[in-house]
């Protein structure tokens, strides 16, 4: 595992998988991040966040931008990961027992047509909406003795950073088993309900806060923003951080 920007990623993705499956076979619960540009600048500004980041399992690496740093700056490769990615390598596996868990119930409905046509047997797993409300005020014990009595493997969690990593450190102590993965906006992805993620070009050329910004103009001006005038004082954070490392 590599702690950069303050993050505990992963980076390889033949481990990323091979870690949560022992997890699952192991019988502890746990929680993995999926830390794309927002939850690097949260992390950066926010120390109480950085704590629930930190207290994962680990993240993978789900901006772009982050193996164009740590290229820089350390002379690895690293390839993104994406929450979307990771969905569609676990759900097609076919091997787990899975929950999905957050979005509106529309969403969850379409959802479920989708992914009972990729393996019949998700459509017998379970789809729950959650009520709208602050991550303080959640009932965690009535939706972990729910999910503890399904015994799911998986719990994927929609509600969008930083809720969704804030609820994934509360929730996980309450479960019995089972690895939670916040996946954000893939609930939406995977029916085609109008949200789509950018093609690969924009992806690879480093822009697809651009398709974000037109897909979701409210939602992502302003986190968009943030990340861009953010990356500069992070990447200047991390350099000084590696230069005192090696001056140890």
């Amino acid at each position: 595992m590599n702690v950069y920007f303050h993050i505990n990623y992963e980076p390889d993705k033949s481990k990323v998988l091979s870690r949560i499956d022992e997890r699952i076979k192991s019988g502890k619960p746990g929680y993995i991040c999926v830390a794309d540009g927002n939850i690097l600048t949260m992390v950066h500004r926010d120390q109480e966040y950085r704590k629930v980041i930190q207290g994962s399992m680990f993240s993978i690496v789900d901006s772009s931008w982050v193996p164009v740093l740590v290229r820089r700056l350390y002379g690895q490769t690293w390839q993104q990961y994406c929450g979307s990615q990771i969905f569609d390598d676990i759900t097609k596996m076919r091997k787990y027992r899975i929950y999905f868990l957050g979005a509106k119930q529309d969403v969850l409905d379409a959802l479920k047509v989708r992914m009972t046509e990729i393996d019949s047997a998700i459509g017998e797993m379970k789809f729950v909406e959650l009520p709208f409300c602050s991550v303080e005020d959640f009932n965690y014990e009535d939706i972990a003795v729910a999910i503890n009595n399904d015994a799911p493997d998986i719990i994927w969690l929609s509600l969008g950073a930083p809720k969704q990593e804030i609820f994934a450190s509360k929730l996980t102590p309450l479960l019995n088993r089972g690895v939670v993965i916040p996946v954000g906006a893939v609930f939406n992805f995977r029916p085609g309900l109008g949200i789509r993620r950018a093609p690969q070009w924009m992806v690879k050329c480093h822009i697809e806060f651009v398709w974000r910004i037109f897909s979701e103009p409210r939602k992502q001006i302003l986190r968009c923003w943030n990340i861009i005038r953010t990356l500069p004082a992070i990447y200047k954070e991390e350099k000084n951080d590696s230069i005192d490392c090696k001056n140890i």
